[in-house]
């Protein structure tokens, strides 16, 4: 006999240590919309890189500003809990680069990105890529005052990912696909992933990529509009 899944849900309303209280979101998102408003003061763009951890977006990262960097004065913010492997690989391509170590916090907040727009000289730049925390979950509901949210999704993570992570994917703009030569080994279909996150999101680009070959990236770069006033 097959026994019914027992689902457990949170309770509308009711708030617990877990669960974040409405009031530190909208704090988040008085904070964001300063930050957005200073960013537009100086002409800069920016833009809240998500996904999880190895799917590749510090590769993504990488790719964008060996493109970009002759014609775009650009800074990264790596957003990590202790380290700074990511920020040493950026920092290669010879950009600005600021760490920002979130320590236990699953995620970036407006008050950090605050704080790491203090230590760049936004007079002196064009573009800042902010490497969001890996977490497909918390960075979605943490504006930090960005033009655009990208998601970087691999098929590595398998055919489902972004129907379990639905939340995350409402609030991109853009939706990369990533490791599309490792698809047909997963099992994993691109058009697929792409059904589910425009069922999700009508609204967002679907852009398929191979970050560790460099493919894909002028067409997230097209897709990000960063050529666009």
């Amino acid at each position: 006999m097959r026994h019914k899944e027992k689902v457990v849900k949170h309770d509308e309303g009711k708030v617990f240590d877990i669960e974040l209280e409405e009031s530190i979101l909208k704090a988040n998102e008085d904070l964001a919309a300063e930050n957005q408003q200073l960013l537009r003061r100086h002409g800069v763009k920016a833009i809240d890189i998500m996904g999880s951890i190895g799917s590749g977006k510090t590769s993504l990262i990488e790719n964008i500003v060996q493109r970009l960097k002759e014609r775009y004065r650009i800074a990264v913010f790596n957003g990590d809990l202790t380290t700074t492997i990511d920020a040493d690989r950026v920092a290669k391509h010879g950009v600005e680069v600021v760490q920002i170590n979130t320590g236990k916090e699953c995620h970036l907040d407006a008050n950090l990105v605050a704080k790491a727009l203090k230590n760049v000289n936004l007079r002196q730049l064009d573009l800042i890529l902010i490497e969001n925390v890996g977490n497909l979950i918390c960075p979605g509901e943490f504006k930090l005052g960005a033009d655009r949210r990208l998601v970087v999704v691999s098929v590595t993570e398998g055919p489902y990912m972004v129907l379990k992570h639905p939340f995350i994917f409402m609030e991109a703009d853009v939706v990369v696909i990533n490791k599309l030569d490792l698809a047909e080994a997963m099992g994993v279909e691109f058009e697929k992933l792409q059904r589910d996150t425009e069922k999700i999101n009508p609204r967002a680009k679907v852009v398929g990529a191979s970050c560790r070959n460099n493919i894909g990236t002028d067409r997230v770069i097209e897709a990000l509009q960063i050529d666009s006033q």
